[in-house]
């Protein structure tokens, strides 16, 4: 947690989940390796040699679980953390090798492995030829450029979302305001999950009560460093630059501040979360990932324009929607396209096993398995023929 906390902004309430989610994805990818032997008529070959290249937004249960799923397929693993958050991933990586001595295997067979230029030998891992397979969480782009290193390369990636949240006039208006600023300011919008557009149908839109428990909710966050017990959201990764710095600092044509961000130290990494206003369906705050502490406010007349908007995007990882109406929220499930679907609660968060966590569209590249999913394994290798033994033992052809 202090690692966490120093190197990646985490806070206390932020990090502690991901201990256990760290913890969940080793007790299921166990569970679920097992499995793998018992498939009729097949047989799993294991990869030689997986490559993990996991993200720095969250340090420690992403990298776990990727490593952890490859280690319980049978793959040796290569394990590039972040370079943001490299102190972190040390720090699983450790724990994954003690374990592995204490079991009597060796630990060699999950290396730690931080690259001096990140271009040039990034370059050179992802291509090499002894690579089986690689495991990505990041940027839609990023896994375009490993798959143009190598065609052939099996990519099993978590990529980038854009998501949004409907609050239509039957919602629970109380709890959709504290959802969505949970769900765009939690981590400082930095979760592939976030929040980054909440949709507002219908009066919801001129609802004065909603707009002010919107603007108190937000404007009521306590904005500082980890360090801080009392701190309720944190800094950005590094200092605000290219497109999340303009996310902060300038609007599109007919947009305002209904709460203008403000940079509130000289490192550029603090800075207060934002509400920018009357987005329009289209333009380029609506189609584009800021990955920062932005939220937009679209508003529409009807829930079925409310989807058309959400599913406008490229990317398919996390929506929601507040309605307590059960004929909408059958219509929203029915329509809408992402890959994790959340009714009357927040949009960021997956459960092990409870709710297995993958996207749809650009959210999503490879098999399309979802980690922590009863099939997420079964993806990590290869499968060839086996013969198959009835019950009495004898084996059967095809």
């Amino acid at each position: 947690l202090e690692v966490m906390a120093s190197e990646a902004g985490k806070t206390l309430d932020q990090g502690d989940p991901e201990v256990s989610e760290a913890i969940d994805f080793a007790h299921y990818y166990a569970e679920r390796a097992r499995e793998l032997d018992t498939v009729p008529g097949a047989e799993f070959v294991p990869s030689t040699l997986t490559v993990i290249t996991p993200p720095w937004n969250f340090p420690v249960a992403i990298p776990a679980g990727s490593a952890l799923s490859a280690l319980a397929a049978g793959s040796a693993i290569l394990f590039k953390p972040a370079p943001q958050a490299s102190r972190c991933g040390a720090v699983v990586i450790k724990l994954i090798r003690q374990a592995l001595e204490e079991k009597g295997h060796d630990a060699d067979i999950a290396k730690f492995v931080v690259l001096s230029d990140e271009s040039r030998l990034g370059t050179k891992l992802i291509s090499d030829a002894r690579v089986d397979r690689v495991i990505l969480t990041g940027a839609f782009e990023t896994a375009e450029l490993f798959r143009s290193f190598r065609q052939d390369l099996p990519i099993l990636a978590e990529t980038s979302g854009k998501n949004s949240l409907i609050v239509t006039p039957s919602a629970d208006l109380d709890l959709a305001v504290k959802d969505v600023v949970n769900s765009a300011f939690g981590h400082a919008g930095q979760k592939c999950s976030a929040a980054s557009l909440v949709i507002l149908v219908g009066s919801v839109g001129t609802s004065e009560r909603f707009r002010r428990q919107l603007v108190d909710a937000t404007k009521s966050l306590v904005v500082g460093y980890p360090r801080q017990a009392t701190t309720q959201m944190g800094p950005v990764i590094e200092s605000a630059q290219g497109k999340l710095l303009s996310g902060l600092t300038e609007l599109g044509a007919g947009e305002s501040w209904l709460i203008e961000p403000v940079k509130m130290d000289e490192t550029g990494k603090l800075w207060s979360p934002g509400i920018r206003d009357n987005v329009k369906p289209g333009s380029e705050y609506h189609l584009t990932e800021y990955f920062g502490p932005i939220l937009g406010i679209i508003r529409v007349k009807t829930l079925a324009e409310a989807v058309r908007v959400q599913n406008a995007v490229d990317y398919g990882l996390t929506a929601g929607l507040h309605s307590l109406d059960m004929d909408e929220q059958r219509y929203w499930v029915e329509n809408v396209q992402a890959g994790n679907l959340y009714i009357n609660r927040g949009i960021t968060g997956a459960i092990v096993r409870r709710q297995p966590f993958g996207g749809w569209k650009r959210s999503a590249v490879g098999a399309g398995t979802k980690a922590g999913g009863p099939n997420y394994l079964i993806g990590l290798g290869t499968w060839r023929k086996s013969k198959y033994r009835g019950t009495q033992g004898r084996e059967l052809t095809d």
